[in-house]
């Protein structure tokens, strides 16, 4: 499996070569509209700000056209991984046929031992957002939830030891 990167607030991961991209088609969405965002926004305001900065003088101890030229070698980086990740990935649609165990794109709540209860949903690696619920169908939660139905119980593996979790419901 590929190694954790932070990009633009989101946890992404690199890829293995072979290997499909499954995404849902509102995290393609996502990512069609951030590399739109950079391409026609954000870069032609940093291009902008290097020329400008550029006209200032002496670009070896310039600050603003230092940091601009850096800003748009991130913004070139993001945008031709973006690019990669989207002419590879797999849009799955939604279930509809009323699917009672977990596949892609479910949102399962469980409870654990303590009664604490969470809900999540099986995305794609380029989606995970631990703040919206988002989880990898590669992360552990997701694989040991992938199949099952509700009223099953998983063992979870963590580091501070296994945990029980019951799968209260599942929807699409």
């Amino acid at each position: 499996m590929g190694q954790r990167l932070a990009l633009g607030g989101l946890a992404c991961s690199s890829w293995v070569v072979g290997e499909p991209n499954y995404i849902t088609k509102e995290g393609a969405k996502r990512l069609q509209d951030e590399l739109a965002r950079l391409l026609y926004k954000d870069r032609a305001k940093v291009v902008q700000d290097v020329a400008d900065a550029a006209a200032q003088g002496d670009r070896s101890e310039n600050a603003e056209y230092i940091y601009g030229k850096k800003k748009l070698r991130e913004i070139d980086r993001r945008i031709h991984w973006l690019t990669k990740r989207l002419e590879s990935a797999q849009v799955v649609p939604p279930r509809i046929d009323g699917a009672s165990r977990i596949f892609f794109g479910a949102i399962v709540e469980i409870e654990d031992e303590e009664g604490a209860r969470a809900t999540y949903r099986i995305v794609g690696e380029d989606e995970i957002d631990t703040k919206r619920g988002d989880i990898s169908y590669k992360s552990p939660l997701g694989r040991a939830l992938l199949k099952k139905e509700a009223g099953d119980v998983v063992m979870l593996r963590r580091p501070a030891g296994e945990v029980e979790v019951s799968i209260i419901s599942v929807r699409y």
